[in-house]
């Protein structure tokens, strides 16, 4: 094996990072810091590091994530509509209530018993329990809630009470 090559090599001493003694950079110390961290933290994502092997590193994908499901809220004259993913859960695995000023979604997903054999390289579906509130407000009706379950979606409706309809009104514009 010939250690010849046609490639120009060359090796030059890099500079220190960091301000230099006697340099006008000193009130920007911190940023040579804040650059490591975030290379670092690019590194750590790398997707060729997820299937590392290495002694004494742990493995990137296995941090325990809280399960909170994805909502969105959304206000309509009549109401408010708070739509939920859970995908992967039936209705009978949801719950919802309400109490203290707040609408709680909780519930729990099941692990999947192994089927295939062999050894995982990458895991990021998660199971467990999980649970969210939401402060209501207050014009909430709250003996009408109503919630809907679907194809891994929540669905819950929060109409508006009657007051808080009947004190709305819609005032003409004029133009001066």
């Amino acid at each position: 094996m010939s250690t010849k090559t046609d490639v120009p090599v060359s090796r030059e001493a890099r500079p220190p990072r960091g301000p230099q003694p006697g340099s006008s950079l000193g009130h920007w110390a911190g940023f040579g810091s804040l650059r490591d961290e975030m290379e670092r933290l690019f590194d750590a994502f790398e997707p060729r590091q997820w299937f590392d092997k290495v002694p004494g590193r742990p493995p990137m994908m296995t941090s325990e994530f809280v399960l909170s499901p994805a909502l969105d809220l959304a206000e309509t004259d009549s109401g408010y509509l708070i739509t939920a993913e859970l995908p992967g859960l039936d209705a009978d695995q949801v719950a919802v209530s309400i109490g203290n000023g707040s609408l709680t979604i909780s519930g729990e997903k099941s692990a999947e018993e192994k089927t295939a054999e062999g050894t995982y390289h990458l895991r990021e579906r998660r199971w467990g329990s999980f649970q969210r509130s939401i402060r209501l407000p207050q014009d909430v009706d709250r003996d009408k809630v109503e919630a809907e379950f679907a194809n891994g979606v929540l669905k819950v409706t929060l109409p508006k009470s009657a007051e808080a309809l009947a004190s709305t009104r819609k005032i003409d514009v004029k133009s001066a």
